[in-house]
């Protein structure tokens, strides 16, 4: 049976939301709904926060989570979810063959979301997986913050952009439109020769890390999403999510 541990990394210095993690929704600051809902999910062994910051941890012990403290240094969430991985086996002198990396700002996902994305490790040549959705909207299309990605006929991702791919510049309006849903799985080893890897240009063009992997000749997983779900990268999308999560059938259960 695969070992998978989930850690979410958390920081309050985001340039585009500060404070973001501990924005509420439904009054409970947004990272702890994507903790909460993380540690449901029944084929995880652990959940933990990764974060640089007091106010983060104090929050997620005081929910009765575990938070692992890191570094203030570093620029990627990949890079905090190792170190915390390497804290977490020092201290246990157990090792994780997955590291489930949940970024904190995916409030809407679910514990069936997490388990969809650990299914394709059971072919030993996968290394990482990420899970993706359907966009709904133009809109959704067009924004910068919304990675998109395209996919070959085995879901595996050709490219991802935060532009609208695949071009509707033919005029061809019923092309896939797809989304990155940052619940990303990589084999434990697998995530330390990731962190290990030089930046490439295409992943500083479009600031988008998974494209160090496909640079580099390797592949991602995707694994399809039905359920709606969405980022928090602005106040405008927490007020959206908000709306949203008012009726989430999950709430109720730790709330």
């Amino acid at each position: 049976m695969i070992n998978a541990i989930a850690i979410i990394p958390a920081r309050m210095g985001s340039s585009r939301f500060p404070g973001k993690p501990l924005a509420k929704i439904c009054g409970m600051p947004m990272v702890g709904h994507c903790y909460l809902r993380t540690r449901m999910c029944e084929d995880l062994s652990g959940t933990y926060v990764a974060t640089c910051d007091k106010e983060i941890a104090d929050y997620i012990t005081s929910i009765g989570g575990r938070a692992i403290m890191t570094a203030d240094t570093h620029e990627r969430a990949s890079d905090r979810a190792a170190e915390a991985m390497l804290k977490l086996e020092n201290e246990s002198a157990q090792v994780a063959d997955i590291v489930v990396m949940v970024q904190g700002d995916e409030p809407m996902l679910t514990p069936g979301m997490i388990s969809a994305a650990l299914k394709p490790f059971q072919d030993e040549s996968v290394n990482v997986v990420n899970l993706m959705a359907s966009i709904r909207s133009e809109i959704e299309f067009e924004d910068p913050n919304e990675i998109k990605v395209v996919v070959d006929k085995e879901d595996y991702a050709i490219y991802f952009s935060r532009e609208p791919i695949p071009t509707r510049s033919k005029g061809i309006k019923d092309g896939p439109k797809l989304k990155q849903v940052c619940i990303i799985p990589f084999r434990r080893d697998y995530l330390i020769k990731f962190n290990a890897t030089p930046e490439t240009v295409l992943e500083r063009t479009e600031s988008i890390d998974m494209m160090r992997i496909i640079e580099n000749g390797e592949r991602v997983k995707m694994v399809m999403s039905e359920q709606e779900t969405y980022s928090v990268d602005t106040e405008t999308d927490l007020a959206a999510v908000e709306l949203r999560m008012r009726s989430d059938a999950l709430i109720s259960s730790y709330i």
